[in-house]
């Protein structure tokens, strides 16, 4: 009896109540519907003011345009890096159902500071319609300021806390010891960024136009409401969740391979003294995991990749509290080799940096008319969302299966090759959008507009280019970026592993900040006047700093295609042979 209900139950998984999580009955499509719900009402509510929000902070605010721009910056990139704090406390000692309800009160807190200062008349600064760079409209200070950042940051916190938990939440809901299950989630992360695409379209279209039109307050309370909404919504569906039980902190037992390996290199041991087999760890394993090591025996011999840390496992360590298994040394090969693919991704995240700040502020020079209808410059990230809601369905449904009965495999196109065409739509699209900066300062010349306030005689939707290209890089790497860290990672830190994703966004929203102030030293020191300073957009060399960006992206494919040609897969479901065997023991009905 205790047998049959071992078979039944997910070994290291517990429903929502602490109970061990049954088979048929927690898990599967039916969860993870209520996660993609969630996660389209949770990016309305954080899309609807960062889309924004540098038009808030430099028409309301009265802060310049390049101090607006790396302010946003800042704000998004610390919501993404947060991701990693989150991920880490449902791996280590939390669960990602928790954490998600943490995180959502945390921001509606945040957004509910706001909603309130952009309400009352006494917390916001009086309309100031200055140009002049002689007599420049006042700068938020004093407790405005303080209620300003504190909102932002209380926001940025429970954004990092849930984009770190609720991605993985989902993902756990699948099977992986199965084909089908594999390609459920596989199937997963794409309709997630086609759900982050819906939230963010009723977010730059519907909440912009209400933030324009009817006022800021309005746009901030409509994104409190949905989150609130939110949780009740998440709430709904405990019953069907299954999620994994706390591991303890894997950065631990990292630190601990490290170190020992590094004690025990400069102690020069001798080879005799080293465990050379891998010792029978499968309860730390997760199935997947387990039944491959069957599969290989278990006298597996430790990998040769960074051999220099393989000296961790000894039989003689310097210390009782630096031993180490080979399993948790092999661990700590796998998340030091995907580190590089991490790094390659920075540089994508640094040009889609752009869509929020320097493209938001040239389209809002621009001519914004549709016929009749006037479209707010925030509103323009609706051409690549529209695509991406386009893009990633027929992606699913057409080129994922002709591409797998085209190589034979599993998945049909791996996650480094998406992630590879996402960096070359990154390298397009910066340099389509030097090519529209110069187009849109030739038009102020020509027209006798570099010192107007008007809008110029072109229309936005020249900008709006940019906009597909990035777009569709967004749709390719991050898709396969969270894909990627979420299989490839240890089983005790796929929460923390998936938030790289988002902590890849972070360094690229703070390089941005960085390079905006390196070019503005650079150019300051050998001309007279910086690239990117004033309140003038049309003054800047915005399309110098464009393929600026342009050439680093291109510099940072190379280094990829180092890192990426080199790597071996490890998780199931990638090696062609495990695939074909996989087939014929689970055969599944074609797609």
């Amino acid at each position: 009896m205790d047998e049959a209900n071992h078979l039944n139950t997910w070994e290291g998984y517990v429903d929502w109540r602490n109970r061990p999580a049954i088979r048929g009955r927690h898990g599967g499509m039916l969860a993870v519907s209520f996660v993609l719900v969630v996660e389209i009402l949770e990016n309305l509510a954080y899309l609807a003011n960062a889309s924004n929000l540098v038009l808030y902070l430099s028409k309301f605010m009265h802060f310049s345009p390049s101090t607006s721009a790396n302010i946003v910056t800042n704000f998004m990139g610390t919501a993404f890096l947060l991701t990693l704090l989150g991920g880490f406390l449902a791996d280590a000692f939390f669960t990602t159902y928790c954490i998600y309800l943490i995180s959502s009160a945390i921001e509606f807190t945040g957004l509910l500071v706001l909603t309130i200062q952009a309400h009352l008349p006494s917390l916001k600064l009086p309309t100031c319609a200055s140009m002049s760079t002689d007599n420049p409209c006042k700068e938020v200070n004093g407790g405005k300021t303080v209620m300003l950042f504190t909102g932002l940051y209380l926001v940025a916190l429970g954004v990092g806390g849930i984009k770190g938990s609720l991605l993985p939440h989902g993902a756990e809901q699948f099977d992986e010891t199965t084909p089908q299950g594999r390609k459920q989630r596989s199937s997963f992360f794409n309709y997630y960024v086609f759900c982050l695409s819906c939230g963010a379209l009723v977010a730059v279209t519907f909440v912009v136009w209400i933030e324009d039109n009817k006022g800021w307050q309005w746009g901030f309370g409509i994104a409190t409401a949905t989150i609130l909404l939110s949780i009740p919504l998440f709430l709904l569906g405990s019953p069907t969740y299954r999620t994994k039980v706390p591991a303890g902190s894997p950065i631990t037992s990292m630190f601990k391979v490290l170190a020992a390996a590094m004690c025990n290199n400069f102690k020069a041991r001798s080879p005799s003294t080293a465990v050379t087999t891998v010792p029978s760890h499968t309860h730390e394993s997760s199935e997947g995991e387990t039944n491959r090591a069957k599969e290989k025996g278990s006298n597996q011999a430790l990998t040769e990749s960074l051999k220099f840390l393989n000296k961790a496992v000894t039989m003689k360590p310097v210390h009782p509290m630096l031993q180490c298994t080979a399993k948790q040394l092999e661990d700590v090969k796998i998340v030091l080799r995907i580190l590089p693919i991490l790094m390659s991704t920075i540089m994508l995240n640094c040009c889609l940096a752009q869509l929020s700040t320097f493209s938001v502020q040239q389209a809002a020079t621009m001519n914004t008319s549709l016929g009749s209808l006037k479209v707010p410059p925030a509103s323009l990230p609706v051409f690549p969302v529209l695509f991406i809601m386009i893009l990633a369905p027929l992606y699913n449904q057409v080129i994922v299966p002709f591409a797998r009965k085209v190589t034979k495999t599993e998945m049909g196109i791996t996650h480094l090759q998406r992630i590879g065409i996402g960096l070359m739509f990154s390298i397009v699209a910066m340099a389509v959008a030097a090519l529209v900066e110069i187009k849109r300062k030739n038009v102020a010349a020509k027209h006798g507009l570099l010192n107007s306030t008007g809008p110029l005689p072109i229309t936005f939707l020249w900008v709006a280019m940019q906009y597909l290209f990035l777009g569709s890089a967004d749709l390719f790497t991050l898709a396969g970026m969270m894909e990627f860290f979420f299989t490839e990672a240890p089983l005790s830190m796929r929460s923390l592993a998936t938030a790289l994703s988002w902590a890849s966004l972070a360094m690229g929203y703070y390089l941005s900040s960085v390079l905006v102030n390196i070019v503005n030293s650079i150019t300051g020191a050998y001309r007279r006047r910086p690239w990117l300073v004033g309140t003038n957009l049309n003054m800047y060399h915005l399309e110098r700093f464009y393929w600026l960006m342009c050439v680093l992206s291109g510099v940072n494919f190379l280094y990829y295609l180092l890192w990426a040609s080199r790597y071996k897969y490890r998780s199931t479901g990638l090696d062609d042979d495990d695939f074909d065997l996989a087939e014929h023991e689970n055969p599944t009905p074609k797609d």
